[in-house]
């Protein structure tokens, strides 16, 4: 028996006060309930994952799914097989793994959109986003299940989005579903994180060369010289839009950025890009009395939406684990905890393993199906903590 499944769930409800008691509830949650429930209930019967279960554990009514949940999902259990998990992750990754290259893409190889709840292709547009999930899943699996042929995959892709997608003002061309401009970092993150994973798992130095090519991106357009956050929102040429939507923040994306600067470059060369995003996200983006990361402030430190989505608790996380390592010190520890306990109550559900995506500004949430989704977010923010060294 695992020795996960010999804890008793009303462990879960004393919140840790260290990171070594953070590991031990955050692996009992990951291995005994959560991994258990999505890999069940969370799986259809022909091999895809359902974009959503019910908050009472049942599977949700079928919908329309998206290329990039299941890339996500491919990741999560690629991830979770990594950390030790012993259920059936290797079998559910490699059947969705080999659908999302099969059924998953177009003719020309590029990734599709949507599928329907009968795992029909139903839009094949374009989308940078879906690409930077495919590629990442295509990594990840192929690292957890020993086939290089994923790589092979995603290079091809990746070389055809360099030559079609890669625009003269740097950085990729959206894709077909979202106007621009405003051009966005968002997807820009992804394909860094992509990018990373590929050629760790690959060696393939052109993978490096994509990923210092967007980091240069970042730090020249993306992060504001005088603050130090990464706004959302940019013209054509990589200046930020004008009025508002030019100077908004999301916290979640500070932290997120941190994180990858924090451990994407080799002799601390993203270091000082990672602190800033830190500090500013930690001074403006954290709401004390629930302790919870905000969706949305400005340049000036301003709360533009002070609703709380779950994904910034996880990004809080990384980015705290992350400087713990590297620093050391009883505040980072400390931080690190903090983070954790700020998204356990999106965890804390009468349902086990399911969760909540949304807190309003007064705490209270918003009820609907937990979306599959987070578990990209959840996976890896856990995972960062469990693999720490205290």
């Amino acid at each position: 028996m695992n020795e996960f499944n010999l804890v008793k769930m009303s462990d879960l409800s004393v919140l840790p006060t260290t990171l070594a008691e953070a590991q031990t509830h955050a692996r009992h949650w990951l291995f005994s309930v959560a991994a258990p429930l999505w890999s069940t209930a969370g799986v259809l019967k022909d091999g895809m994952f359902s974009e959503r279960i019910n908050l009472d554990g049942s599977p949700a009514s079928e919908m329309n799914r998206r290329l990039r949940v299941q890339a996500r999902q491919i990741y999560s259990f690629s991830a979770i097989g990594a950390l030790g998990w012993d259920g059936p992750w290797r079998e559910l990754t490699e059947r969705a793994a080999d659908i999302l290259v099969t059924s998953g893409r177009r003719e020309d190889g590029m990734f599709v959109h949507l599928f329907n709840p009968q795992g029909e292709v139903i839009n094949t547009a374009q989308d940078l986003y879906d690409h930077a999930f495919g590629l990442f899943a295509l990594a990840h699996a192929a690292q957890a299940l020993d086939r290089p042929d994923f790589c092979d995959v995603a290079d091809t892709i990746r070389m055809r989005m360099m030559t079609d997608w890669w625009r003269p003002q740097g950085g990729f061309w959206e894709g077909e579903l979202t106007p621009c401009p405003p051009y966005r970092q968002n997807p820009h993150m992804h394909m860094f994180e992509a990018a990373l994973i590929n050629y760790q798992v690959s060696g393939k130095a052109v993978w490096r060369e994509l990923a210092d090519r967007l980091g240069e991106l970042f730090v020249e357009r993306f992060q504001d010289r005088a603050s130090g956050a990464v706004t959302e929102y940019f013209d054509e040429n990589w200046k930020p839009v004008a009025g508002d939507q030019g100077r908004i923040v999301e916290p979640g994306h500070c932290f997120e950025w941190a994180w990858l600067f924090e451990v994407g470059f080799a002799d601390g060369l993203g270091l000082a890009t990672s602190d800033r995003l830190t500090d500013f996200a930690r001074k403006y983006g954290i709401e004390r009395k629930h302790g919870v990361a905000i969706n949305e402030i400005m340049l000036d430190g301003a709360t533009r939406d002070s609703g709380a989505r779950l994904w910034p608790q996880t990004e809080r996380l990384k980015a705290a684990v992350a400087r713990y390592n590297r620093l050391r010190t009883p505040e980072e520890a400390a931080e690190a905890v903090s983070a954790y306990n700020g998204l356990w109550p999106y965890l804390d559900v009468s349902v086990p393993g399911t969760w909540r995506d949304r807190m309003n500004a007064d705490g209270t949430w918003v009820e609907e199906p937990s979306p599959a989704s987070s578990f990209y977010h959840i996976v890896c923010g856990l995972g960062e903590l469990l693999k720490l060294k205290p």
